[in-house]
C-alpha cells in the first residue's frame, strides 16, 4: 500500500482548489474530489446539485419505529463519536469520473494551475498514475466524510479528516486516524440511537399534595433496550457493527430546592424485570416510595418541572467478534406537577 501523507504538492494543491472554490462560488463546483465535503444522514443527499452520501446504512432504533421517540440521547462525560471519518468510496472509474465533473470549469488563473496539480497528483504519477486503473479491482480509492450537523455547528474535530483522496489496496488497513473499523461504525451508530421520551408515570397523577409523598415508575413493557446497527460494503470492505443501549438508571430532579426524593439521591435503579420504580397501589399511602418525591411547598398558580433523565449503558458487538463498552448516554425531558396545599377545615 502506498503511504498516506500529505505532502507538499498535496498541501499546495489543496490551497489552490480552497482558493479556485472561492473564486468561482455560484458558478461551479472547482473542489477536488480529495476533502471533507461528503455529508452523512444514512442516504443521499442533493446540495447544488452534487450528490452527498455516505457509504454506511443505519438500521434499528434510529426514529420513525411508530414509538414516539428523541435525539437527545448524548453521553454522559466528555466522550463524543467522530465527527468526521474515512471510508472507502471509489474504484478507479469511478474516481476519475468524479475528478472529471468536479474539475469541469473553465481554467482561468489560478484554477488551472490547481487542476495541474491534481492532474499530476493523480493521473500523471505524482503518486498515482491515471487513478490506479491498472490496479482495478486489487483496491479502491478512500474518501474522508464528516457529520455535517457538527461541522454547521462549528466543531473543529468535523474538519479534522484532512487527508486528501487515497488509495489503498485490497487487505491493507490505511494508516490514518479514524479510518472506518467495527469500532468506528459502532460509535457513528451510538450518535443515531434514538430512545423513548422519558415520561415517568406518578401517582398521585393530575396533582399531588405538600408533603405527601408522589411515587414514581417506569414500566418495562413501555422502556426497553434499543440498538443501531452501522453496515458498510463497498469494493471488498464488509464490515458492521451494532451499538445496544440498556437502561439502567432513573434520575428525579423535582424543579424546586423545596423537595425531598426517594432515595436521597435521587437516583432509581433499575429492578430485575427491566421496570424502574414501583407502582403506587392502594394501601401504600403510608409507605415510603423507592423512587418518588416529596413537595415541601405548592407550586401556587402554576407547576414545577420535575426533570427524569435515564441512563444507559452501552456495549456493541461487530465483525470478526470485536465489541466492547462505550461510555454511558442520558436522555432527559421535563413534565409539568401541580402541587398543591392540603385543604382544611376548622370547626
Amino acid at each position: 500500500m502506498r503511504a498516506v501523507r500529505r505532502t507538499r504538492l498535496a498541501a499546495a494543491t489543496a490551497a489552490l482548489a480552497a482558493t479556485c472554490v472561492l473564486a468561482t462560488a455560484g458558478t461551479a463546483s472547482g473542489k477536488d474530489p480529495g476533502g471533507s465535503q461528503f455529508d452523512v444522514e444514512g442516504n443521499n443527499d442533493k446540495n447544488n446539485g452534487q450528490t452527498l452520501e455516505s457509504r454506511i446504512v443505519f438500521t434499528g432504533s434510529t426514529g420513525g419505529g411508530g414509538r414516539e421517540s428523541s435525539g437527545g440521547f448524548t453521553p454522559a462525560g466528555d466522550w463524543t463519536p467522530p465527527a468526521c471519518w474515512y471510508e472507502p468510496k471509489w474504484t478507479p472509474a469511478e474516481f476519475a469520473e468524479e475528478f472529471r465533473k468536479n474539475w469541469d470549469i473553465p481554467h482561468a488563473s489560478g484554477v488551472g494551475e490547481a487542476y495541474r496539480l491534481s492532474q499530476d497528483h493523480y493521473i500523471n504519477g505524482e503518486p498515482y498514475e491515471d487513478f490506479n486503473k491498472e490496479k482495478t479491482g486489487k483496491g479502491i480509492w478512500w474518501e474522508s466524510v464528516r457529520d455535517e450537523d457538527r461541522a454547521e455547528a462549528g466543531d473543529p474535530a468535523a474538519f479534522a479528516c484532512d487527508a486528501r483522496t487515497f488509495w489503498v489496496d485490497n487487505g491493507e488497513a490505511p494508516e490514518v486516524e479514524n479510518a472506518v473499523t467495527p469500532e468506528i461504525l459502532a460509535q457513528l451508530a451510538y450518535a443515531r440511537i434514538k430512545v423513548p421520551d422519558t415520561s415517568v408515570t406518578l401517582a398521585p397523577g393530575d396533582a399531588t399534595k405538600v408533603n405527601l409523598p408522589t411515587w414514581a415508575w417506569l414500566d418495562n413493557a413501555e422502556f426497553d433496550e434499543v440498538s443501531v446497527t452501522a453496515s458498510l460494503d463497498v469494493g471488498g470492505v464488509n464490515i458492521q457493527a451494532t451499538t445496544t443501549a440498556t437502561p439502567v438508571a432513573l434520575k428525579l430532579e423535582p424543579g424546586t430546592p423545596d423537595a425531598e426524593t426517594y432515595p436521597a439521591s435521587g437516583e432509581c435503579t433499575i429492578n430485575a424485570d427491566g421496570s424502574i420504580g414501583e407502582p403506587y397501589a392502594k394501601g401504600k399511602a403510608d409507605h415510603t416510595p423507592p423512587c418518588g418525591i416529596k413537595y415541601l411547598r405548592s407550586s401556587g398558580n402554576g407547576a414545577f418541572d420535575l426533570r427524569a433523565t435515564v441512563t444507559w449503558e452501552v456495549a456493541w458487538t461487530g465483525s470478526g467478534g470485536a465489541g466492547g463498552d462505550l461510555p454511558d448516554g442520558t436522555f432527559g425531558n421535563d413534565q409539568e406537577v401541580v402541587v398543591q396545599e392540603i385543604q382544611s377545615i376548622n370547626r
